[in-house]
């Protein structure tokens, strides 16, 4: 079985997570060989400003590069 585990900001559309997921799915299968139905995504979402960069909390809601609605 391979377990991918990836953290992103919280509220990331429902759509990005599946395409994101289909993505890492077929890397898997094709870097490792392994079949997708022993393929798991785990998603570990953190709350915008739970998270500090060099020492200052990052607020990507409202920044016009965060990509929320694709």
């Amino acid at each position: 079985m391979a377990i991918v585990n990836v953290t992103i900001i919280e509220g990331r559309p429902q759509s990005v997570k599946d395409r994101l997921a289909a993505a890492l799915t077929d890397a898997m299968v094709k870097e490792l060989g392994a079949p997708p139905e022993h393929v798991r995504v785990v998603f570990n979402e953190i709350a915008d400003g739970s998270y500090a960069v060099a020492g200052k909390t990052v607020r990507l809601k409202g920044n016009p590069d965060y990509p929320s609605d694709n």
